[in-house]
């Protein structure tokens, strides 16, 4: 059975506000991040008629460019990577606000070039003092470029003014408040953004509808409905070219700290007391207060931490994690981790929400599994106890959408019941992209899906002594073949429960669920 929307829905934006008129000032301009995804989704921002008639781009970067050749590296970005499809009369227009600016961000001289920059482009175009400035470069830059900023003037704007920055924030709680404390000296903390593109993803942030816009679910979100949530972000790409950041970083500081603990924030936050920002984050943030953190002793019960080996992906070999260029060959750098947490509120007393996150697994994917508890044994149609749960399962990526998993009396049959999907699958080929979504929020002063600076560092609370036992390995190191799902004892985390991780998209279904077992609708994935 496939849900199917109600109204028509269409690729193009339909939301017709436009951000008020503001220059965006852009360091790392001539980067693979702004390259691959900034300029096309300005573009797209552009084509959607969702930035301001009066705007202005200014790319900062070390590179020596003049404001030709800068255009030439956007329309070779936008041309390659938007998914809109360029039209020379509109990039003609749009091309035209873009202005470069060298600048190394060690060298204060250059900041008042750039403020002398700025305000001429201001004062070309007209443009209120209203100043974005996205730091699309190494992190260790981010507290030098605030301050600089402030001693040239540049951020003493006569309007608004606000801070993007990336991840990641620090690599530990210390880091993490000395880089915060640094960017408070210029910026307040309202006026700084703290980016993570997952949670400008569709279906992310459909959460939050899913679960305060039906009421079918609220009276069944809490310990009393749900056995357990399963979280999982698997990529079948290596390190490729970042194994000198990730031999730093890990899997737990790339994608638990951040992306992975957001999305248990959006499944397990409360009702917020209203649907404004400060309200959905005060939310979050309870959440993080009741997730419970795990001395260096307890990890070792509760965590998983695994690194690939050789293996295949497609059909093709690939190496192992220690043979990849820029890793020690004796590296314990983990590339998987799994974990079960536990969040301590009235709501979810004893769910165990179990993540999982690794390079180089078999499939690409990014889904929640929402699991409902058991009907009981020996009664009615679950005599045997086989009868499957029902469950609903929120797909990130890479196919957008959701399903429910009913059980149903299989046609034709007297009493047999079996497993049936009701799947909506998100139909629109422009959907927009993530980065688009929160550009248009950070120019329109919506930070709900930005990252508060309480959320940083009860994140990093939560992550640090899980970081001080992979440091002392105090753990075991589980190593898994290239183009599996992981090393055997994350399986065996969820079996301590009674529990296994579902299948996910791309992977075979359990054999109880056939794809005759649906209502028209192939379950093969």
């Amino acid at each position: 059975m496939t849900w199917t929307n109600v109204s028509e829905v269409s690729g193009a934006a339909t939301d017709s506000r436009q951000a008020p008129p503001h220059t965006f000032i852009l360091f790392g301009a001539t980067g693979d991040l702004a390259h691959r995804k900034l300029f096309p989704a300005l573009y797209s921002l552009f084509v959607d008629k969702l930035l301001p008639d009066n705007f202005a781009v200014i790319g900062v970067a070390r590179t020596d460019f003049d404001d030709n050749a800068f255009r030439q590296e956007v329309k070779s970005a936008v041309d390659k990577f938007s998914r809109t499809k360029m039209n020379e009369k509109a990039f003609t227009e749009f091309i035209q606000r873009f202005f470069y600016s060298k600048l190394d961000a060690t060298n204060p001289e250059d900041f008042q070039k750039l403020k002398q920059r700025v305000e001429a482009v201001e004062h070309q175009f007209s443009l209120p003092e209203q100043r974005i400035f996205y730091l699309a470069m190494a992190p260790n830059f981010f507290g030098q470029v605030a301050l600089n900023l402030k001693a040239s003037g540049l951020s003493a704007a006569s309007g608004w003014r606000r801070l993007i920055i990336e991840k990641p924030f620090g690599h530990d709680l210390q880091s993490a408040k000395v880089l915060n404390d640094e960017l408070r000296q210029v910026f307040e903390e309202e006026e700084i953004y703290r980016i993570d593109h997952y949670l400008g993803k569709e279906m992310v942030q459909n959460i939050e509808v899913i679960r305060f816009a039906n009421s079918i679910f609220e009276p069944l979100w809490n310990n009393r409905a749900i056995a357990n949530v399963q979280i999982t972000s698997s990529e079948t790409v290596g390190v490729e070219d970042r194994a000198s950041y990730y031999e730093k970083s890990g899997a737990l500081r790339d994608m638990v700290q951040n992306h992975m603990l957001q999305m248990v924030m959006m499944v397990a936050m409360e009702p917020p007391s209203r649907l404004k920002m400060e309200a959905i984050r005060d939310e979050k943030v309870k959440v993080l207060r009741s997730l419970r953190r795990y001395t260096p002793d307890e990890v070792a019960q509760h965590v998983i931490r695994g690194q690939y080996d050789a293996g295949q992906i497609n059909g093709k070999p690939v190496k192992a994690y220690r043979d990849e260029p820029n890793v020690s060959p004796s590296s314990t750098t983990e590339t998987f981790v799994a974990a079960r947490l536990y969040i301590d509120n009235f709501r979810w007393a004893g769910v165990p929400f179990y993540i999982r996150t690794g390079k180089h697994m078999a499939a690409k994917a990014t889904e929640i599994v929402v699991q409902f508890r058991d009907m009981p044994k020996n009664l009615y149609f679950n005599r045997d106890g086989t009868l499957g749960p029902n469950l609903l399962v929120i797909r990130v990526n890479p196919q957008e959408g959701m399903y429910l998993q009913l059980n149903a009396k299989k046609p034709g049959t007297d009493e047999t019941v079996v497993p049936v999907m009701m799947e909506f699958s998100q139909s629109l080929k422009n959907s927009p992209e993530a980065y688009e979504r929160l550009l248009y929020d950070a120019m329109d002063g919506d930070s709900t899906f930005f990252t508060r600076w309480d959320e940083v560092s009860l994140a990093w609370k939560f992550v640090d002594p899980i970081a001080d036992a992979f440091r002392s390995d105090s753990l075991p190191l589980h190593h898994y073949a290239a183009g599996t799902w992981g090393p055997r004892a994350s399986d065996q985390l969820l079996m301590q429960d009674g529990f296994s991780w579902w299948p996910v998209y791309g992977q075979k279904l359990p054999a109880n669920v056939k794809a005759e077992h649906t209502f028209g609708q192939s379950l093969e994935r």
